[in-house]
């Protein structure tokens, strides 16, 4: 696999910017972002793919943290 030129990686992380934004507006209705996944999917190389979905989840994981605060969870054998 070529490195991606910049017209290449900037329409890759368009595509994943507005599937993100999609994602973000319609929690609960995913599959309304189906066509812009595809498009994220088609634009950016597999290894990307994956590792920008990685990092969303990484991101979410970090704000419910920063917003929430760690909570341990319930051990079932406490000693």
């Amino acid at each position: 696999m070529s490195a991606p030129t910049m017209a290449e990686r900037k329409a890759c992380w368009a595509a994943r910017d507005e599937f993100w934004r999609c994602l973000d507006t319609h929690t609960e209705d995913a599959p309304r972002c189906e066509k812009l996944r595809r498009s994220f999917e088609s634009l950016c190389p597999q290894q990307w793919v994956k590792y920008f979905d990685k990092r969303r989840d990484f991101l979410k994981y970090k704000e419910k943290l920063e917003s929430e605060g760690f909570h341990p969870a319930e051990t079932a054998g406490k000693s």
